[in-house]
């Protein structure tokens, strides 16, 4: 060992830093060592007890407490099908009711729509013919007119129109001074309809000698039918008010 040949006055001033590094350094004490192993010990404990109680808690009960017990969830998962199945009948239910009542308003619809056309209180379009009456005489009257509404309804005729009028069921034609007089409007030659229906039947209709269309040319008129693909009617009437005829109630339902 090497001799120390330092003086007494030569020892070397302690360092301010490390001191207070060392100072910095927490220690535990030995009461805080123990009460960190007895916590320690007391967790593993609580986490064996925990898990012990989970293994033991249906090993420990009776045979007879087990199958009420399996009873118990068989019951309530019965209970759930249950409902389950309900549910899904509910739903079917709701959609088929939902589709009826769906089609029952695109029937109601549809028949609103046809008893709109026939009543002249909606326009409509579809094929038909263009027929042309000119009357250069003034021999044509009321009643040739009339006879040739009826061929054309006997023929199928969907929608007419005479002029700048639509005829319906209820429509007249009768005579006056300049021409006809139809629902109260009065018209004078030449008389041109408009008639939805199918084409080919109609203008056969027409053609039948001795019908309408003879009669206006045996007084002298002049007759045009034109087949079309497409006839335009346009014009309606509002349906007169019903002064006697009531709607029958409806019967209930069971």
């Amino acid at each position: 060992m090497a001799p120390d040949h330092r003086l007494p006055g030569d020892e070397p001033e302690p360092n301010p830093w490390g001191t207070l590094a060392k100072a910095a350094v927490p220690r535990a004490t030995r009461g805080q060592l123990l009460t960190g192993l007895l916590c320690a010990v007391l967790g593993f404990a609580v986490v064996v007890q925990v898990q012990a109680n989970r293994s033991e808690g249906l090993s420990s009960l009776r045979q007879d407490e087990l199958v009420r017990i399996l009873d118990d969830v068989t019951r309530n998962a019965e209970d759930l099908q249950g409902q389950v199945a309900a549910l899904r009948a509910q739903r079917t239910e709701l959609v088929n009711s939902s589709d009826t009542q769906r089609a029952a308003r695109e029937a109601a619809l549809e028949r609103a729509t046809v008893q709109g056309i026939l009543a002249g209180r909606l326009p409509a379009e579809g094929p038909g013919v263009e027929i042309v009456i000119a009357d250069p005489r003034g021999e044509i009257r009321a009643a040739t007119l009339y006879n040739v509404l009826e061929e054309l309804r006997n023929a199928g005729a969907e929608a007419i129109q005479l002029g700048d009028l639509r005829i319906t069921a209820s429509s007249y034609i009768v005579d006056a001074p300049d021409g006809v007089e139809v629902d109260g409007v009065v018209l004078s030659a030449p008389y041109r309809w408009l008639v939805i229906g199918d084409p080919d039947t109609i203008t056969t209709a027409l053609s039948i000698p001795g019908g309408a269309l003879a009669v206006v040319r045996t007084a002298g008129g002049t007759t045009s039918v034109l087949a079309q693909d497409v006839v335009r009617i346009t014009a309606i009437r509002d349906p007169a008010p019903l002064r006697y005829a009531t709607p029958v109630p409806a019967e209930p339902t069971d």
